[in-house]
């Protein structure tokens, strides 16, 4: 049931009239509530706006043309939670999407498979030298892949399932041999240009490993532990293989249904447009939550699926958590560094190299280590970059139905676009918007004559339309002092808080970000086998 009017439970009824508020009702909000629903849970899942979905919520942004959403590609959807929650988001086997690199100089590189099983373009030892890479990338990810379908170890309290898998990891390391291990343990907070150097010799792979490594993140490839980044993208799966990507069949305007059909299967209601105003919290425990409207719903578990300085410093009363663990949640660092570009085109556009197929998969323009390097440096300092790095997929060609007939959708993520801007969004918008469409240009000649409008989201934008504080869709930095037992801090890394009955289960918690759903379905296993620190 899914309503932005549904009756609401009357205050005045047993503290029992739900076994568990979730608040958000975006992929992870879903999947919590989905997987608390099949429990036998009574769930209710309260949502701000006037739709679910989110990040992934779809929206019009120039007359005929809808955007998916933030996300335009998946990579980190977790088979288990597909299985268990039953979700309908699938690709055709086999169609991985290829990555198309441009440098503006050379024919592109054309990775093809589950991150480029083949590459065209590039030299038969440069392609084997990146297997090679890939496949070391690979095992690595897998190890620590085993951390993230479980809450984050606590310290002093080491259950057997942190020893179980802690043990699971230890063998998989054995059994590739000493070498192997020790390989890991030396890469594994290396930064990526070095990596990228010690294998490959194509500036193009190297660029495009930078990129994977650094986006959505404030760090350079040149930045320490800045390739743990690569292993987040490499816990993906398509085919069973690590690494792909892909727009599920129907397009990413496909994704929110599905989290919503597994939850409405489940028996959750879900409200829309009923926006939380406080979660009730007393002697540091919760009972409920309190709307904007002033109506009272009560229940023994408040499930809070959107940012943890949202959650923490707007709707909780100061009181119930104290001054150390406010600090803590304030200095998560949640500054984004990516901008998201929509574009209205009369038609398809031309970017040259590419065959008509390859505009279906993902284009990367990042021409070399060094581009990505030289894209951060301004971001340091408040400045956008004006050599920018970015990743572009041409949506309507997996969803006809966002773009008329003819014509055509564009989404890129665009890198490095500073929260904390210098000069101020308000007037670096159109100057950093002509900087990107000038880019295109170079790279699809006459795309230009074809924009029927234009759509930027820079962080601020990205932080007023999605409650996102910072305007970074990690909900926080995934940086290793804020993965695992610190992540959002160390007080409240295991899903649970400091107030009893109150559970976080956004991206802000482990495992992160992505379309993967691990932190929702995380927390209501977590919840479900009784909730404790």
């Amino acid at each position: 049931m899914t309503s932005s009017d549904a009756p609401a439970k009357s205050s005045t009824t047993s503290a029992t009239a739900y076994d568990a508020i979730v608040i958000g009702a975006g992929h992870n909000g879903l999947a919590a509530a989905a997987k608390l629903g099949r429990s036998g849970r009574r769930v209710l899942v309260l949502e701000a706006a006037n739709a679910p979905g989110g990040a992934a919520r779809g929206r019009e942004f120039a007359p005929g043309f809808r955007s998916a959403g933030l996300p335009h590609l998946i990579n980190r959807l977790d088979p288990e939670v597909a299985r268990d929650l039953g979700l309908s988001l699938s690709a055709t086997p086999g169609h991985a999407m290829p990555t198309a690199v441009l440098d503006g100089m050379n024919e592109p590189a054309v990775l093809r498979g589950a991150y480029g099983e083949t590459i065209d373009g590039v030299s038969a030892e440069e392609a084997a030298a990146f297997g090679r890479l890939r496949d070391k990338l690979a095992f690595q990810a897998g190890i620590l892949k085993r951390f993230l379908r479980r809450p984050p170890p606590q310290l002093g309290a080491i259950g057997i399932g942190d020893v179980s898998t802690l043990m699971a990891a230890g063998f998989g390391l054995i059994r590739k041999g000493r070498a192997e291990g020790r390989d890991f343990l030396r890469m594994l907070l290396m930064n990526v240009a070095d990596v990228a150097e010690e294998y490959l010799d194509d500036d193009r792979l190297k660029g495009l490993l930078s990129f994977d490594a650094t986006l959505g993140i404030h760090l350079g490839p040149r930045s320490p532990t800045s390739l743990l980044g690569l292993y987040y993208r490499l816990t993906g799966e398509v085919d069973g293989k690590s690494g792909g990507q892909f727009i599920p069949d129907g397009g990413m305007a496909a994704v929110a249904p599905a989290f919503l059909k597994a939850a409405e299967g489940a028996g959750v209601i879900i409200r829309c447009g009923a926006r939380v105003g406080r979660i009730l919290a007393d002697r540091g425990s919760t009972r409920g939550v309190v709307l904007a409207d002033g109506s009272e719903l009560t229940a023994p578990v408040v499930v809070s699926a959107i940012h943890p300085q949202a959650t923490f410093l707007h709707l909780v009363d100061p009181a119930e958590t104290g001054t150390g663990f406010l600090r803590a949640i304030r200095h998560v660092r949640t500054a984004g560094n990516v901008a998201k570009l929509d574009l209205a085109l009369s038609r398809m556009p031309n970017f040259t190299g590419l065959t008509g197929r390859d505009h279906a998969g993902r284009i990367v323009i990042a021409r070399s280590m060094a581009h990505v390097e030289e894209a951060f440096n301004p971001a340091k300092y408040g400045e956008f970059s004006q050599d920018p790095v970015m990743e572009i997929v041409l949506p309507s060609l997996a969803d006809a139905s966002l773009a008329p007939d003819g014509a055509c959708t564009l989404s890129a993520l665009v890198q490095y676009a500073p929260y904390r801007l210098r000069q101020g969004w308000e007037t670096g918008k159109p100057a950093f918007l002509k900087i990107v469409l000038d880019i295109l240009e170079r790279h699809a000649p006459g795309i230009g004559r074809t924009v029927v409008a234009a759509d930027l989201s820079t962080p601020v934008d990205i932080e007023a339309e999605y409650n996102l504080p910072g305007g970074h869709w990690h909900h926080g930095e995934l940086q290793a002092d804020q993965l695992l037992i610190n992540r959002p801090t160390g007080a409240a890394s295991g899903y649970a808080t400091p107030i009893e009955g109150l559970y976080l289960a956004s991206a802000g918690a482990h495992p992160g970000g992505g379309i993967s759903g691990l932190a929702g379905w995380n927390a209501a296993r977590h919840i479900l086998a009784g909730g404790s620190r």
